[in-house]
């Protein structure tokens, strides 16, 4: 058993997430028992994962999307008085990390997906509002369309949607999960033979292929359950609770 207090202040000691400017709040969103036996882990708190997490016993729901965002209306909307319920009734904690997550150099979502990809060499890539949340790296050896391609479906555990027409052998590759499209631009100018996201826009088949670059539409979801699980893990191990991670196979 630990106490949320202290599992809280290790995610927000190790994520840090005051140094970014964010769509919504990052930390605790909704208080609840004041100490942890066992967490769920997903990618969105949705009501499903709620009630998942109240079948379950848990005391914490680790998320990467929260509840909360600004592009969402101000206020209490039946839907997310909905996902609140299970946990006020629950006395659930829950607790959310958006960018801070995608860009940490160890459990981030994005050198997680560098790392099993098989890239050396990894550094920082793809800029949000001045901070760089994604990463680059290349390839020892570089790898066919096909050798990448399966990788990125043996990764993600779906078949990937392959844009733009780059070159034969594919040597370095940007990744920002999640949606981040427009980052295509920053992959051509660094001169990255692939670029990998989660999902594409409808202008990208063209600008990927006049620009000569492949565009690695992986899953927003797919690509953005690797840090949350990532976290889950590392408070089994330090804090001694039970970790459950619950993947909501979103097909987007």
């Amino acid at each position: 058993m630990a106490r949320t207090h202290d599992i809280i202040q290790t995610l927000d000691a190790l994520l840090r997430p005051s140094e970014f400017q964010d769509l919504g709040p990052n930390g605790l969103q909704v208080p609840g028992a004041a100490e942890v036996t066992r967490v769920l882990t997903g990618v969105s708190a949705t009501l499903e994962l709620h009630e998942r997490a109240v079948a379950i016993g848990a005391e914490l729901v680790l998320v990467h999307h929260g509840l909360f965002w600004n592009f969402h209306p101000t206020g209490l909307t039946p839907l997310l008085a909905a996902r609140l319920r299970p946990l006020f009734k629950h006395d659930i904690n829950l607790a959310g990390y958006h960018l801070p997550l995608d860009a940490h150099p160890e459990v981030g979502n994005n050198a997680i997906l560098a790392r099993e990809l098989g890239c050396v060499e990894i550094e920082p890539f793809g800029s949000y509002k001045g901070t760089l949340i994604g990463r680059r790296g290349r390839f020892a050896e570089p790898l066919t369309v096909s050798e990448l391609h399966e990788r990125v479906h043996a990764m993600t555990g779906r078949p990937p949607l392959f844009l733009g027409r780059g070159p034969e052998r594919i040597g370095s590759i940007g990744i920002v999960s999640g949606s981040a499209a427009d980052s295509l631009d920053e992959a051509v100018a660094a001169g990255l033979d692939a670029f990998l996201t989660g999902e594409p826009r409808e202008h990208i088949t063209a600008e990927a292929a006049e620009h000569r670059v492949h565009f690695v539409a992986a899953g927003h979801h797919a690509t953005e359950t690797f840090g949350v699980r990532a976290l889950g893990e590392l408070l089994a191990d330090r804090f001694a609770v039970d970790h459950i991670f619950f993947d909501q196979r979103n097909p987007v």
